[in-house]
């Protein structure tokens, strides 16, 4: 699937949201449970969430892989995971605020 910076997905097999913070120049296959996500209007094939990725996203935690140009924002939490391409994406940590002296 082509990202798009501001594109709303939702998951096929859980009530997890997203929006699409920084898009890769290539196409991904990202997932969530194990589906593919879809695009805002899309309808899900009624699948069920694959217990290997079912660690669950929360609301307002930025997903990212290290290395990789993709940020995603969870706008609504779900039971399944986020991967790409077949890797688990991770929480992106906060930024360290710089020493005030």
């Amino acid at each position: 699937m082509e990202l798009k910076a501001g594109m709303k997905l939702h998951s096929a097999v859980c009530d997890g949201q997203i929006i699409v913070v920084r898009a890769p120049a290539n196409p991904m296959n990202v997932e969530c449970g194990g589906a593919p996500l879809l695009a805002e209007g899309e309808e899900g094939s009624g699948a069920a969430i694959d217990t290997a990725h079912a660690d669950g996203i929360l609301i307002g935690k930025r997903y990212t892989i290290e290395g990789e140009d993709i940020e995603l924002l969870c706008t609504k939490a779900g039971q399944g995971s986020l991967s790409v391409d077949g890797v688990a994406m991770t929480i992106k940590g906060a930024k360290p605020l710089p020493a005030s002296d």
